[in-house]
Order: C-alpha cells, then structure tokens, then sequence
C-alpha cells in the first residue's frame, strides 16, 4: 500500500510539474495562473499547494528537473569520455544545452535567473546556484578523469580548468537565453569555436 502511494505522490507531482511547464511556456510566468495549473494537471487548488507554495516553487522543481535529468546524462559521460579532449567536453556541455528547453523556455530561464539576482539569499536561488555548482563539478571531474586518461596535461589544476570552462559555456548559455531569436544552432558553434581553443591550450 505504501508503495501504490508513494507512485500516485510522484504522478501527482509529474502531472503538475508537466502542467505548470506547459503553462508556464505557453502563457509566460507572470500570468500563468495556480488554478489554471491545477485543472490542466487535474488536481485540486488544494492539492497542489501541498506540494508547492507558490509559482516560484513550482519553476524551482522545473529547473532542478531539468538539471537533474541533465547531470545523469552527463554522468555517462564522465564515465566513459570520448577519445579526444574536444570530443569529451563538445559531447558533454551539447548535452547540457541539447536539453536546456526540453520543459523550459527561454523567458522561463530569463524569469529564474532574474529571481537570484533580484532576492540572491532566497531559497529559490540557494538551489539554483547548488545546481549551477553541480554542473560545475561534473565539468571539473570530466577534466580529472581525461588528465588521468593522459589527454589533459598534468600540473593544471582540475578544479581551476572545469571552472573556468563552466564560467564560459554558462556565459554562452546566459546570452543565448537573453536572445529570443538566437537559434540553439548558433550556441552550439560558439561552443565548437571556444572548445577548440580552449582544448588546444589543455591537451596533450
């Protein structure tokens, strides 16, 4: 019995979650309202508020969704790079942009980000920027595991080169997202080009 509950919670919230995406991206944030996302979803006002306080509750567990999803994927990755430095890092940040508006918008993403600017010491954005950091960290591991493999030069600090290649495909991303015609195309040859540069200066 515990078990057939805890699947109807997890549809629930599923349901919602899809719901309030939808919503979210056909009608833009602000006027999305939490009715409107209850009865597409086909649950009660008050239900929904059992698992979510507000629309910005509801964003949050979209983006950690998303990112989630993104982190098991890149974790494959990790595990098993490609053969060439490029290759590993061009494989696992396409995989971070590749599902970037899989259940977010552009104007969803410019509406999160602009709740860690406007209220930084808010829940909300504590959590962004812990998935902003486990991103980082996996960047940072893949870079470790290909200076084990003999790819990546030695007496480069790991940490240091994720890092910096994080802070730069997060400023590709950033600009992608502030530009509402920018084809994910585009994004991903900016991201071959400061690749190929930034390998050229790490590999072996």
């Amino acid at each position: 019995m515990t078990g057939l509950r805890e699947r109807q919670k997890a549809d629930r919230n599923r349901r919602i979650l899809e719901a309030a995406s939808t919503l979210f991206g056909q009608m833009g944030y602000e006027a999305a309202r939490i009715d409107t996302i209850a009865e597409v979803a086909e649950v009660s006002v008050g239900t929904l508020y059992n698992y979510f306080e507000n629309k910005a509750d509801l964003l949050l567990a979209i983006v950690s969704m998303e990112v989630e999803e993104v982190l098991a994927q890149g974790e494959v990755v990790v595990a098993r790079p490609p053969e060439t430095a490029i290759q590993a890092m061009s494989v696992l940040i396409r995989t971070y942009y590749d599902h970037s508006l899989v259940y977010l918008t552009k104007a969803m993403w410019r509406s999160a980000m602009a709740m860690t600017i406007q209220q930084p010491e808010a829940p909300f954005s504590r959590r962004y920027r812990e998935l902003d950091a486990a991103l980082a960290a996996q960047v940072c591991r893949l870079i470790a595991t290909l200076q084990t493999r003999g790819d990546v030069r030695q007496g480069i600090g790991a940490t240091a080169l994720g890092e910096m290649a994080f802070n730069d495909l997060n400023a590709l991303f950033t600009e992608f997202i502030l530009d509402e015609d920018q084809p994910l195309a585009q994004l991903r040859a900016r991201l071959d080009a400061h690749l190929s540069a930034f390998t050229t200066l790490i590999a072996t």
